[in-house]
């Protein structure tokens, strides 16, 4: 069985001949802190790879680099036309002006969300129209010169064909602010509906060239909008605002041959699960536990097979290690064997974790899973 055919095989109920170990990266300081506790590979290639990573021996394949467009195929961020500016600079962090023209700042010590001091996109009709110029589908820089024959290698490779589907929130989230896309949605529904709606027909338009050319197995959704007390807007927003635009990407995609949607996203996520499921969500990730102590098996329960997941890992077990960690991968045995559901990390792996507690943590999952 392939890693590709696994992968699928899980998502779709069916019976695989073992479960594999997949994680999602671990902090640049975790690499930095493993390169001196036995892990090998190239130092500079490893930490100028942020977050990512690495591929550690007897993992599954790692999926993340493509749905930041590892593959090469897309380009699907804005293009935006303003010089890099750097306008300070201290032995701590560093204030610059992005392409899009954000005003920045960005810790030189440690692995931290940078700061947003000026948004790239304000909460306005003038401002929209102004940045839309950024989204244009039709950029002929958006893709590679020779991008048939890149998707023919790619379609080729022995690991989920994963792409960054869209996000119809987190990303306008990323450009205006929390605070002045939640006062939108009260101030401005009209242009808040107009902002999304085309944020979803920007992503068709950009991938539809790619799809000619590549049957990708799982679509990834970034929204990250939840925190640790729950989301950042109610389900009747959802309704609202995200839910049409979501079902029409969905089924674009699905049209052409993606068989599993994916929706990202951090915190207490239980107020907006049947908003996603009824949008058309297959797979939901990275199902964090967190000081809310999210339990899958109970979620399992409540939705059935409609509900599939990623995640669900408590992180901070794995550098704790022992019988903590064991009752915890044990107590998913019974959705694990039912199928639907890849165990991994519930977010990437922090410093406070040794190498060692980390290829510990990969027997015992082999142990309990495979054993």
């Amino acid at each position: 069985m392939t890693n590709r055919e696994r992968f699928k095989r899980i998502f779709r109920y069916e019976p695989i001949d073992y479960l594999p170990a997949y994680f999602f990266g671990t902090w640049k300081e975790t690499k930095a802190r493993w390169l001196t506790e036995g892990l090998t590979g190239d130092a500079e290639e490893l930490l100028a790879g942020g977050n990512l990573g690495p591929q550690i021996e007897g993992m599954g394949p790692d999926w993340e680099p493509d749905i930041w467009s590892g593959h090469g195929l897309v380009n699907f961020h804005p293009i935006g036309n303003y010089p890099y500016e750097e306008l300070s600079r201290t032995k701590e962090y560093r204030i610059y002006r992005n392409s899009l023209g954000a005003v920045i700042k960005e810790s030189l010590t440690s692995n931290s969300i940078p700061h947003t001091i000026k948004p790239a996109l304000e909460p306005t009709r003038k401002s929209w129209e102004a940045f839309r110029r950024f989204l244009d589908p039709t950029q002929s820089n958006r893709y590679p010169a020779d991008l048939p024959q890149l998707a023919q290698a790619y379609s080729a490779v022995d690991r989920p064909l994963v792409f960054m589907g869209g996000s119809l929130y987190g990303y306008l989230r990323d450009w205006m602010g929390v605070e002045n896309i939640s006062l939108l949605m009260y101030d401005d529904p009209e242009l808040m509906r107009e902002m999304v709606s085309y944020m979803a027909d920007f992503f068709m338009a950009v991938y539809e060239p790619v799809l000619r050319y590549v049957t990708f197995d799982l679509c990834y959704i970034f929204e990250d909008c939840c925190g640790a007390n729950g989301p950042l807007f109610s389900p009747r927003f959802y309704n609202e605002f995200f839910s049409e635009p979501y079902q029409r990407l969905f089924k674009f995609y699905r049209d052409r041959g993606v068989e599993f949607i994916m929706l990202d996203s951090d915190g207490y996520v239980e107020p907006m699960i049947t908003c996603w499921l009824d949008s058309g969500v297959d797979i939901l990730f990275p199902m964090e536990i967190g000081t809310w102590n999210t339990d899958l098996c109970a979620l399992r329960k409540q939705y059935g097979k409609r509900l599939r997941m990623f995640g669900g890992v408590n992180k901070h077990l794995i550098s704790q290690g022992g019988p903590a960690l064991e009752r915890h991968l044990d107590s998913y045995k019974c959705i694990v064997q039912e199928g639907g559901f890849l165990p991994i990390p519930d977010h990437r792996i922090p410093p406070e974790c040794s190498y060692q507690k980390f290829l510990a943590y990969l027997e015992t999952f082999n142990r309990i899973y495979n054993g």
